[in-house]
This record gives C-alpha cells, structure tokens and sequence, in this order.
C-alpha cells in the first residue's frame, strides 16, 4: 500500500527556504512583529521613540525603543513595511502551490498566535494530527491519506520542564485565545475547575487541548505558575517530549515556527496509544496506526537508524509499556503487514 508520494525537488526546496526564513524571523524578532504603532516623545528638546501594542490580557503596554536615529528609523521603516510578514508569506504561498501540505486556516490562527507571544520558546510543543502533517513537509513527502482533524494539541512538559525560564516570563494562554475572538471557551472538570481543553460551543468539534505527563499528582490539571497555562495529564506522553525538533507550519496566508516531536519517536508513540485505547475509541485507534505506518515506512527508507535510537529508549520502560507495544505493534501488523513489524521491533525476551 503507498501511504506517502515523495514531493518534487522544488517542494522540498521551497519548505527548507520558509523554514530557513521562519528561523530567521524568529531569531530577528523586534517589536516591529508586535501588533501595535510607533510613537515619539519630546523630550528637552529631543525625539525619543516608544512602541505601543496591547499585550494578550488587553492591557495598553509602552516599550521604550531609543532616541531617534538611524537604527530606530529602520525599526519604523521595517514596521511599516510590516516586518518580516511580507516575505514569509510569499514564500508560504510557494510551498503550498509546490505541493506542500499547509494546516486548515482557522487552526493556524491559533497556532500563529501561541508562537508570536512565546508559547513554543517557553518549551511547549505541536502535538497530534498537526505534527503528523508537520512531518510530511519535513521529510519531503505528501500523505496519501491528509487525515483531517478539527482538534488542535499541544503539549509542554509542566512541572518535568527541563531548562529554567527566565523568572519574569509570562504567557497567558487563555488571554491569548480569548483575543483571538474565535468564541473559544475553557471546559470545566468538577472541582479542579477549568481543564487543559477548549471548545467552541458553536463547534463542539472544534477542540483545543493542552497536555502534559502524568506524574505522581494523578489525572488533575495542572496550572503552570509563570506560563498560565492549564495543562492535562496524560499518560506516556513524557517520551514524546524528548529529542524535540523544529519545524514551520503554515497556510498560503503565513507562517510559524513551531516545535514538534522526534518524528520516530511520535511513531511509536502512537503504537503505545493504539495499545491503551479500549476497544470503544477503535476510530482513534485505528487512527494511531495508521499514522504510524505511514512515519515508519518513509523513515525505515530515509532514516531506519533514528528508528532504532527511538525504539531502544522505549523498549526498556517497563511492563505495562511492554504491555501496550504489544498491542499497538500487532495491530500495525494488521494494518501495515509490509512493514513487517514484529520482525524488528523486538521486546525484551523476544528473538
């Protein structure tokens, strides 16, 4: 069965200069990319420049930028030409029209606002369909089967987060969604209070969840103390959140960097899901597999030793892991005999 079609030389070119574009946009980053107007000050005589924009709360904010010359003149001249926006979508709009797979436009607002106010420079991730999507433009293929969906999922690593953030970051996730005016709306869970889900009643189907692993303080959401955000546990998730790539997602109207998960990792991620799911999620589970044959195919061509790497850290994490392999990798074996996986996806004490 082909589960992927290679992109032409032109599509791959295209998505490495958006992404090349992307992280330099985001390295030169000035409050020129800020929503918001210059203004000037006379002060003793003398311009000094300011630039005004409302943060994601609502709330009016001043940054002082420097007295007039010829370095704030650019800042001016690059805000009017709109930042770097300009060039990113016209090098957004090639890689679409070469054949590369852009996220659903209302998702991408969403995605496009977290990283402008600094979601995915504090640790979080794409996770789900989105990176799956992701992955395809990645390693220059187009899925034969696009796999739509109306969630959008993200992840961060919570009270496990690995690096220090810098102690006066602030990123108010539901301010943030709020101001995007979409109708979003926070779903309750009894007495822990709002939950690491969004939904918009207008679109039930429309859901935004935002996970984490699941540690000793069991299946309550937890609230992230500087970012603001309230985050689900979930089980397994924590091997998705190691070996964390890069990547630029994107409609032919712009585009964001992003992080996302170790494409092999997320692979097999998925066989652990498939295994965990009861048999009245079979959609999603079946879902899982698919997803996860098709990475596996194009990575045991492009890639089979990042497979093995990924599968050498999950192979080992106990019985109940083990447990679940079992059942994802037999049913990837249902779904995908060709890959024939129980011949090189071995358990321990299996030859």
């Amino acid at each position: 069965m082909l589960r992927f079609a290679p992109l032409s030389a032109s599509a791959q070119t295209a998505y490495a200069q958006l992404l090349d574009a992307a992280h330099g946009a985001e390295l030169a980053r000035t409050v020129a990319d800020l929503p918001g107007t210059f203004a000037r000050k006379q002060v003793k005589g003398r311009t000094y420049w300011y630039y005004q924009f409302l943060d994601v709360s609502g709330r009016k904010r001043q940054i002082y930028v420097g007295p007039d010359g010829a370095r704030v003149q650019a800042l001016v001249a690059a805000r009017a030409r709109g930042g770097a926006k300009p060039a990113l979508q016209a090098l957004a709009r090639s890689a679409v029209a070469l054949g590369n797979a852009p996220i659903p436009a209302r998702h991408f607002k969403v995605i496009q606002r977290l990283a402008d106010y600094g979601f995915f420079r504090a640790g979080g991730l794409l996770i789900g369909t989105h990176a799956f999507l992701a992955f395809g433009n990645m390693l220059g293929v187009r899925w034969r089967d696009a796999q739509r969906t109306q969630d959008v999922d993200f992840a961060h690593a919570g009270k496990a987060l690995a690096i220090a953030l810098p102690a006066d970051i602030e990123i108010d996730v539901p301010a943030a969604l709020e101001s995007l005016q979409m109708g979003l709306l926070p779903i309750e869970h009894g007495d822990w209070g709002t939950g690491g889900t969004y939904l918009d009643p207008r679109d039930p189907e429309f859901q935004i969840d935002f996970l984490t692993p699941l540690h000793r303080g069991g299946t309550r959401p937890f609230r992230h103390p500087q970012l603001g955000i309230t985050l689900q546990p979930l089980k397994f998730l924590e091997y998705l959140l190691q070996d964390v790539n890069q990547a630029v997602v994107f409609t032919g109207g712009g585009a964001a960097m992003v992080n996302v998960p170790d494409p092999a990792r997320y692979a097999l991620h998925k066989l652990v899901v498939a295994g965990e799911r009861p048999a009245s999620r079979i959609v999603k589970s079946n879902k899982d597999v698919q997803q996860a044959a098709a990475l596996l195919a194009v990575l045991q061509e492009q890639a089979p030793t990042q497979v093995e790497s990924a599968w050498s850290g999950l192979r080992g994490r106990g019985r109940g892991w083990s447990a679940r392999l079992k059942r994802g990798r037999a049913a990837l074996a249902r779904a995908a005999p060709e890959l024939e996986p129980e011949r090189w996806l071995r358990l321990p004490g299996e030859r």
